[in-house]
């Protein structure tokens, strides 16, 4: 099993669950393998606290935090990791499999990273918008003809995943050798989420300062901003000199008339 202090850096982030007896089944998972620290964002149902389904894990939920949005859910996280089937999507971001989760997140919290463990809603999963939060996309490999698990059991396997990959020898590699994610620094600290949200932030502005894209592309260039910051995997020091970069920028755009900028 990961070491106490590894459960208490990884969190497990359900999106807009509908049923409480699947958060009640999800919470109850995460006990079973030792894992207490649960983000709801945006239940459907005000009784969520309160599903019977939870048994052993009632503390567990109790204590679960509330979000409003997946931004703010993971905004301290270091690694998002998304999880569902490849059925009905083509995704943006890494895919890797399910055996290969452990050591993914071994690596992270190795690095003293921080971990979340996103699932979506039960009728369609996480959506396009949802997954552009995640470096990384986890697949669960289910039959064609029922692409759909249940949330609760889609926890439960994910976890269990996390708990025998420190038997099988949670440091193993992805085939061929390489590493689940490539870093170029293993021992940096990497950025969390609300800070790349941040740098996403002053980087849009930037463009609109600049004209960059007409207003019906700007939907479109956040998304795909979001995605790109997230493969750069970047580091927190790399965060600062982006942010010092981008507000020089956009300093002189809105100060500088046109045509009186001058090179240094």
């Amino acid at each position: 099993m990961p070491t106490e202090a590894q459960r208490d850096a990884l969190e497990v982030v359900l999106v807009t669950p509908r049923n409480p007896l699947n958060i009640g089944a999800a919470a109850r998972a995460m006990a079973n393998f030792g894992f207490r620290r649960l983000k709801v964002v945006a239940p459907f149902a005000p009784t969520w606290r309160e599903a019977r389904s939870a048994v052993g894990a009632e503390e567990l939920l109790q204590n679960a935090q509330s979000t409003e949005c997946l931004a703010e859910a993971v905004a301290d996280a270091t690694l998002v990791v998304g999880t569902g089937t490849l059925t009905y999507r083509r995704p943006e971001q890494k895919v890797v499999l399910l055996p290969l989760l452990a050591p993914l997140v071994s690596q992270e919290l190795a690095r003293g990273g921080r971990v979340a463990l996103v699932f979506g809603p039960e009728k369609h999963g996480l959506t396009r918008e949802d997954l552009s939060y995640c470096q990384v996309m986890v697949e669960i490999p289910t039959d064609a003809r029922q692409p759909s698990m249940n949330l609760g059991q889609a926890v439960a396997v994910c976890l269990y995943e996390l708990a025998a990959g420190e038997g099988r020898g949670i440091n193993q590699k992805t085939p061929g050798g390489a590493e689940p994610l490539a870093y170029t620094e293993a021992d940096r600290a990497a950025a969390a989420s609300g800070r790349l949200d941040l740098v996403a932030g002053v980087i849009e502005e930037t463009m609109r300062a600049a004209g960059y894209s007409p207003k019906t592309m700007q939907a479109a260039n956040r998304h795909d901003l979001r995605l790109t910051l997230r493969r750069l995997t970047l580091s927190e020091h790399d965060t600062r000199r982006i942010l010092g970069l981008f507000r020089r920028i956009l300093w002189r755009l809105k100060h500088i008339p046109v045509g009186d900028d001058k090179p240094d």
